[in-house]
């Protein structure tokens, strides 16, 4: 999440890719990656993050914050904090392992600290491996806090120009074993209207973070599909949660204004992700009032595995953005997607 308060615990495919042109106060590097339906601008500076993913004609799907041209080169140390750059990064879980496994940072080790994440991973730029026609390749450096490094293959689908494939690896950069799982984790305003496949409401899990402030943040289960309250708190001056979430099936759609997104991942049995996470989390922090912009994050696990010294593992998400001409209600929202023929 932003820095803005202290965080949680846990058809015919014509594409080019070209450096886009940058405002004279933008510093960070761009590429971006355009089909016949949609655009999406990624950065190999700054974590190596998607700084924009939109359809033609309409406005940034991500909530990226200023800080991405105010801090374009930060400085990457154990000591560092998060800087609230938004858009999508990759995280490891789980969160309260993040200090635990590392030397260089006694007093986040001794403090079993769970904020900020691995600024090697979030904060470093990240070495441009490969772009052509169709993809952008791009690799961390080896983290001395986590003990990986990180690819990142951002594609186009074949076939089908409103969809972008991620895929990321995970390698083990030290000479004795190391247990993670791979986080991704997509920003939105917390106005866009949320939505995942649940068999039963004990698969779904919350986490409140109530103060004189933040109200309890809550959720309902409907026809199959679990959505998220992104309307005003009636009895404080915002909202503000976690959401833990077993998913019945390998997505979660999110609507904002004319566009949908939908999250599309392989769907884990609930023994392969860490017991402290949700394969699905979905977090929540906004006032009323917008004193500051409102934030919700989607998020999705890969299973929590050891890898030995040198090995990797794999996580992907494929990410479908379609336009969406419908009511902004609930039940026009959850007729559409029993519509769609992909899910």
């Amino acid at each position: 999440m932003a820095s803005i308060a202290p965080r949680y615990f846990s058809g015919t495919l014509c594409i080019l890719l070209w450096f886009a042109p940058i405002a004279a106060q933008a510093e960070v590097e761009r590429i971006q990656l355009t089909t016949e339906a949609l655009t999406v601008d990624v950065t190999p500076a700054i974590g190596g993050r998607v700084l924009s993913l939109a359809l033609k004609g309409q406005p940034n799907f991500l909530w990226v914050s200023d800080e991405v041209n105010k801090q374009p080169s930060p400085q990457v140390t154990p000591e560092a904090g998060n800087i609230g750059y938004m858009g999508h990064e990759v995280w490891v879980g789980p969160q309260s392992q993040w200090w635990q496994h590392q030397k260089l940072n006694s007093e986040r080790r001794a403090a079993k600290a769970v904020w900020p994440p691995d600024p090697f991973l979030v904060l470093s730029g990240y070495t441009l491996l490969t772009q052509d026609a169709q993809q952008i390749h791009m690799q961390s450096p080896a983290s001395p806090i986590s003990g990986v490094m990180l690819q990142k293959h951002i594609a186009a689908v074949d076939n089908n120009p409103n969809q972008i494939q991620f895929k990321v690896s995970a390698q083990n950069i030290r000479d004795t074993s190391v247990a993670w799982d791979i986080w991704f984790n997509t920003r939105v305003p917390h106005t866009t209207a949320v939505y995942v496949p649940v068999a039963q409401e004990s698969d779904v899990r919350i986490a409140q973070f109530i103060d004189d402030t933040f109200g309890p943040i809550a959720g309902e289960l409907q026809d199959g599909l679990w959505s998220l309250d992104n309307s005003n708190s009636p009895s404080h001056k915002g909202r503000k949660g976690k959401v833990f979430v077993q998913p019945s099936q390998g997505w979660l759609a999110a609507f904002r204004d004319q566009q949908l997104l939908i999250i599309q991942f392989p769907l884990q049995s609930k023994a392969a992700i860490h017991p402290e996470q949700g394969q699905v989390e979905l977090y929540q922090e906004f006032t009323n009032a917008n004193i500051y912009p409102g934030l919700l994050e989607l998020e999705v696990h890969a299973p929590y595995k050891t890898l030995e010294p040198k090995a990797s593992m794999q996580a992907s998400e494929t990410w479908w953005l379609m336009p969406y001409h419908g009511e902004q209600t609930a039940v026009a929202q959850r007729a559409f997607l029993r519509s769609l023929s992909g899910l």
